[in-house]
């Protein structure tokens, strides 16, 4: 059968939500060729990882200076940057093709685990993203897109393994631990979602546990996670990836009250990660779907019980529902862990991006009362109900379309910002120096941007060294005759080297390019030594 004839066997909800989905495809792509959201040295380290896999010269399995942190991303854009070398956009194809993957596989497992029409309304939603849902799709940052396309993936296995409609039931079986292991290796965030994924699995393979799936189910999973492992057991003492997460666990700071925490949370990071919000914060009137949230969870999670007792024909997609619900609910509860919760919601509700995951589930109860009401099967209580849930649903929607169009009319900042970047790195790697030191979001920014012509040595604010993630460009820099520097104008760094090239009596030239300024000394100034 053609493409032609394959479209037209689609019925009517999944030709709305393969044009839904398309059109969200659509936006990426056109966000992505502008290089929207900008690119900073988080995400230009990814990039440096897949420049030199596809040069052959280093295979990390945890990003430069991040021992936890898998590097997914990185190989499958190494391929591509290889063929096309080092920029935004190369690097984040592979995550745009991730992100139609996803809503996919959530198109499918909405459907066969909710309903057609339903799953035709979550494909719109996860179509639309403002700026912080985009950045978390889009951009090479660590793990989020990569396993939320996992979860679904597995999720939809244990539905075909429970409903026999898996052919060959062994190798999904292995097929379900390989996505497991690969998941926990790239990001630990999505460790809930696994857990419970597991136990659905459980579910749906109680009779045959301890027969092949008792061996290809961990054995999938050795391989998935065998780099992780492999490291971890070559690692030096403290330097394996658990006891630097624990670290950087116990560095977070006092958590404060329980009730900023839960506050922030639900008014800031699940409107944020919904794509409710811009990407300074919400407004009062865009943090209504965080306090009604915990509420849809527990009316989610009462339906999918009701359904078990039943015993309904497919008893599997009620325990997916619960896995889903389960899954938001220990995000959530670690979420509320972190002081971040509270002293810096706009940031890390990046770590709620999962959530979309559990979207389904979310807003199944309200479209359970809508159709009740719609269809008149309510009494009157019921209507209500059912209005107040139309209404919930028409004003989600609304939110998030408003909030996406508007991010999408409000990009110029941003390309602005990136064609400065760019013409810094233009005027280094033509009229030089081709070492030089700058602060963190500055530095390997430029040395992606450059393909290593130019190399950046990080310092603080205070010219000491920072954090160098990569500390073979620091020594490079080192080693350099007449490093120069590239300063924001006006910063805390720039104040300190004119004070020190001042009393040195120590001449430079001065290059200003938009907000950055470009020193080159006569001497080098390394105050740290």
């Amino acid at each position: 059968m053609g493409v032609r004839g394959r479209v037209a066997a689609l019925d009517r909800p999944a030709l709305v939500a393969l044009l839904l989905g398309a059109a969200g495809v659509v936006y990426r792509l056109v966000l992505t060729l502008h290089t929207v959201p900008g690119g900073n040295s988080d995400e230009a380290t990814f990039g440096l990882v897949a420049l030199h896999v596809a040069q052959g010269r280093s295979h990390p399995v945890f990003l430069y200076g991040q021992r936890y942190m898998g590097v997914l991303e990185s190989y499958l854009a190494a391929p591509l940057v290889a063929v096309a070398g080092p920029s935004w956009v190369v690097l984040r194809l592979p995550l745009l093709a991730l992100f139609a993957l996803f809503v996919w596989l959530m198109y499918r497992l909405t459907r066969r685990v909710f309903s057609p029409w339903f799953a035709v309304l979550v494909v719109g939603l996860l179509a639309l993203g403002t700026e912080r849902v985009v950045r978390d799709q889009l951009t090479a940052v660590g793990g989020r897109p990569e396993v939320k396309v996992a979860v679904a993936a597995m999720l939809l296995v244990v539905v075909g393994l429970a409903e026999r409609t898996v052919r060959h039931r062994w190798l999904a079986v292995g097929l379900f631990g390989l996505l497991a292991g690969m998941a926990t290796w790239s990001d630990w965030l999505i460790v809930p979602y696994l857990a419970v994924a597991g136990l659905a699995l459980g579910y749906a393979l109680r009779r045959e546990l301890l027969g092949w799936p008792a061996l290809l189910l961990p054995a999938g999973f050795a391989v998935g996670v065998f780099p992780m492992l492999w490291d971890n057991l070559t690692a030096p003492p403290g330097q394996d990836s658990l006891s630097v997460f624990r670290q950087v666990d116990a560095t977070g700071g006092p958590p404060g009250p329980l009730a900023g925490r839960l506050v922030s949370g639900f008014t800031e990071g699940v409107p944020l990660a919904s794509g409710l919000c811009p990407p300074g914060g919400c407004a009062r009137w865009q943090e209504w779907f965080g306090l009604l949230y915990p509420l849809l969870l527990g009316l989610a999670a009462g339906l999918a019980l009701a359904a078990l007792r039943r015993r309904a024909t497919h008893p599997v997609r009620p325990v997916v529902r619960l896995a889903l619900v389960a899954g938001a609910a220990l995000t959530l509860v670690g979420y509320v862990r972190s002081p971040l919760a509270a002293s810096d919601p706009l940031s890390s509700a990046r770590y709620l991006s999962v959530l979309q995951l559990s979207l389904p589930a979310v807003l199944w109860p309200l479209w359970v009362a809508a159709v009740a009401c719609w269809r008149g099967t309510a009494g009157v209580t019921g209507r209500l109900a059912g209005a107040a849930a139309t209404a919930g649903l028409a004003a989600l929607t609304a939110t998030a379309f408003v909030a996406t169009g508007l991010f999408a009319t409000d990009t110029a900042d941003i390309r602005a910002e990136e064609r400065q970047a760019r013409r810094v790195a233009e005027v280094l790697r033509s009229a030089g120096p081709r070492h030089v030191y700058g602060d963190y979001w500055t530095c390997h920014r430029l040395t992606f941007t450059t393909a290593e012509e130019v190399l950046c040595g990080v310092l603080d604010d205070q010219l000491n060294p920072g954090q160098n993630r990569y500390p073979a460009y620091w020594r490079a820099v080192a080693r350099a005759e007449r490093p120069g520097y590239v300063l924001r104008v006006g910063s805390a760094a720039e104040r300190r080297l004119t004070e020190l090239l001042a009393g040195g009596d120590i001449p430079a030239t001065v290059t200003e390019i938009g907000d950055y300024r470009l020193y080159h000394p006569a001497t080098p100034v390394r105050p740290w030594r």
